[in-house]
């Protein structure tokens, strides 16, 4: 599986409680139990106005088709090309 990460424009979502948290991410893992093994979630991070998520994935039409069933916009789509690190420095 190819590893992309994806920005979601949510404006205010920084302002969500871990309630609602905990409500996005029953959501996201419902969408997910539809499309497995084609996808999966690693994590998420939280900034102003956006969520940045690392998924695993056969391709962007299955990352697509989770963010129609959960309902959470997929405004950037980015295949990883690599990983460094500071071990990468030797």
């Amino acid at each position: 599986m190819k590893k992309y990460v994806i920005e979601r424009e949510i404006p205010g979502v920084e302002q969500l409680d871990a309630e609602q948290l905990k409500d996005a991410a029953t959501a996201s893992n419902a969408a997910l139990a539809k499309l497995a093994p084609r996808v999966q979630w690693v994590e998420s991070f939280v900034t102003k106005d956006k969520t940045f998520c690392v998924y695993l994935a056969e391709d962007e039409a299955v990352i697509r088709e989770h963010a129609e069933l959960s309902g959470f916009p997929a405004s950037r789509i980015t295949e990883v090309a690599g990983v460094i690190s500071p071990v990468t420095a030797g």
